[in-house]
């Protein structure tokens, strides 16, 4: 670890200015994200987002746009598809709270996952389904925080 510290590395989220940023993150408030893929989403950016648990006071607003997209990636000769991929992206924005007409920062988040679905009867393939949704939605939510947290510790006095 010693010779990290000459180079300039550290840590986003601990120790030092880090704690500030982890304090910031804290004071986040997740906006409600349309349907049930957005409240997974959501779910998984407030534990993220939240380490210490529900903030006592929120600062700022993080409104996402959050879309998933399905495609047949197995397609047999008779047409039948045996896999699925699944592409999710979200559009971010960071806004002090009463002010959303003036972003602090935005982004842009986006990761692909996939699931077989040959021969499976209708509550496996919804259960497969629920947990690529989930996989996706932890992913999108590691990545918005990752840059949010980014944007905290560039801008300490934001």
């Amino acid at each position: 670890m010693l010779p990290l510290c000459g180079c300039g590395f550290a840590p986003m989220y601990g120790g030092g200015a880090g704690e500030s940023v982890s304090q910031k993150l804290d004071l986040v408030d997740v906006s409600n994200i349309p349907e049930r893929t957005g409240q997974m989403l959501r779910l998984s950016l407030e534990t993220q987002l939240h380490a210490a648990g529900a903030p006592a006071a929120e600062l700022y607003a993080l409104n996402v746009n959050y879309s998933i997209g399905v495609g047949g990636i197995g397609v047999q000769q008779d047409t039948a598809t045996t896999r699925n991929r699944f592409t999710a992206t979200a559009n971010w924005t960071l806004s002090p709270i009463g002010n959303p007409g003036a972003p602090l920062t935005s982004g842009t988040a986006a990761t692909e996952d996939a699931a077989n679905i040959i021969d499976q009867q209708y509550f496996a393939l919804t259960l497969e389904t629920d947990t690529v949704n989930q996989q996706l939605a932890d992913q999108i939510a590691a990545q918005i925080t990752a840059q949010v947290a980014a944007y905290f510790k560039s801008h300490p006095n934001a």
